[in-house]
């Protein structure tokens, strides 16, 4: 009921939200005359502020055209490799008449970027790729929403998430630099663990950023709600069938606007300070700022709905039971063992001020990981970092990247000597 009623109010809000732009551009267009009224700025910066939060957020496209390979701008498309019911495999294919760069590129590495399926969509690691392919080929998993899976398609459980990640590695093949993203932390170490001790060939390097690996260690809010409310509890507060005005219609999920408004009550008092700050940029006219606001914004409030069986085997397996870390965990029979993975490199990276994923989860991934030898396991430390910050922004391009691009690039060089 809760979802019918949520898109009730967003059909009635919709037509507002319409009116409110309209109004923002009518006291804000140069040629109209309701432009030079007095307080026509104020009025149009109040409208547009009306029109953003009233507003449907779709998903954002990744628009990435173009990357710099060696001082050379190539041309990026974006191409669907698998397509899967729950998930699409992309792969972003760079172009160029230009021997030089087409002879770098062709000896890069290849990289896989697992995106989290946690709320929001792949295109948050927008910067991620961007970063990625200037040194890197680069492929990205691209999670559906599944208000848009129709219900034949079956369930969609933890289980098929380990799956889908190893049918991706084979598909790109064992060269391959696989990094996860906060929550696919977990079901990326146990696919490659049950890689490995099926004697299948593992991935050159593990990067692993920001996840929950063992949210026993300095537990976050998120973590504490995960871990304090019975399993039974979530299946009944959380979990919607979806309307009937979407291809999914029937399928219980865990729904989008229920976990963005989770994401904004972790931190309200900074989002109320950002569309303040917006809506006095739109009265100065500083329209860089306010573009800004509107890029974040855009991404930001675009979420998608989970699978709930997803959902709920993620909250059992990775935040109650702690299966992974307790060494407890099957996966389809199969019982998941980091300490099979003998062979690759494996990077954690933490950020200092991450209030998602608590210092020392990732980390925790080294202990588990003990066949690896302690030669070819590092882990780094973001100062100033949050969550979004070890993937996206100043501090990931500055600081995190680099660590990231030479972690690759050196264990990518020993594997083709090892090779030879």
């Amino acid at each position: 009921m809760l979802y019918q009623l949520y898109e009730t109010q967003r059909a009635l809000l919709a037509p507002f939200s319409e009116f409110a732009g309209a109004s923002a551009k009518l006291y804000n267009h140069p040629l109209s005359p309701f432009a030079h009224a007095p307080m026509a700025q104020r009025v149009s910066a109040s409208f547009d502020l009306m029109q953003r939060l009233a507003k449907d957020y779709e998903k954002p496209a990744f628009n990435i055209t173009s990357a710099v390979v060696g001082g050379v701008t190539v041309a990026v498309q974006e191409q669907v490799a698998i397509e899967k019911p729950f998930c699409r495999l992309l792969r972003f294919k760079r172009f160029t008449d230009d021997a030089r760069a087409l002879t770098t590129m062709k000896s890069q590495p290849t990289v896989l970027v697992v995106a989290p399926l946690s709320g929001h969509h792949s295109t948050l690691l927008r910067d991620t790729v961007k970063s990625l392919l200037h040194d890197h080929k680069v492929f990205i998993t691209d999670w559906t929403d599944a208000r848009m899976v129709p219900v034949e398609a079956g369930p969609f459980h933890l289980d098929d998430y380990v799956e889908y990640v190893q049918e991706f590695i084979r598909h790109i093949g064992p060269a391959v630099h696989v990094i996860s993203v906060c929550q696919p932390t977990v079901p990326v170490l146990a696919a490659v663990s049950l890689m490995a001790s099926r004697g299948e060939a593992t991935p050159r390097t593990l990067t692993m950023m920001g996840g929950p690996i063992d949210a026993r260690r300095s537990p976050t809010a998120v973590n504490n709600l995960a871990m304090n409310k019975s399993h039974s509890w979530f299946e009944t507060n959380v979990i919607y069938r979806v309307p009937p005005n979407y291809p999914g219609a029937g399928r219980p999920v865990y729904p989008g606007f229920l976990q963005h408004t989770g994401f904004v009550a972790m931190n309200p008092d900074r989002h109320l300070h950002s569309h303040y700050d917006y809506f006095r940029d739109l009265i100065k006219g500083d329209d860089d700022s306010a573009e800004a606001h509107r890029q974040f914004y855009d991404e930001y409030n675009a979420v998608l709905d989970m699978p709930a069986e997803y959902y709920l085997d993620t909250i059992k397996t990775v935040f109650q039971d702690f299966a992974l870390v307790s060494g407890t965990w099957d996966v389809r029979g199969q019982r998941v063992r980091p300490q099979d993975i003998t062979t690759g490199a494996l990077l954690t990276i933490e950020g200092e001020l991450d209030d998602i994923s608590g210092a020392g989860q990732t980390k925790a991934a080294h202990d588990l990981c003990s066949g690896i030898p302690k030669s070819r396991r590092f882990h780094y430390d973001a100062e100033g970092a949050g969550h979004y910050g070890i993937f996206s922004g100043r501090r990931w391009r500055e600081k995190v990247y680099p660590e990231v691009r030479a972690f690759i690039a050196r264990h990518d060089r020993a594997a083709l000597r090892k090779a030879a």
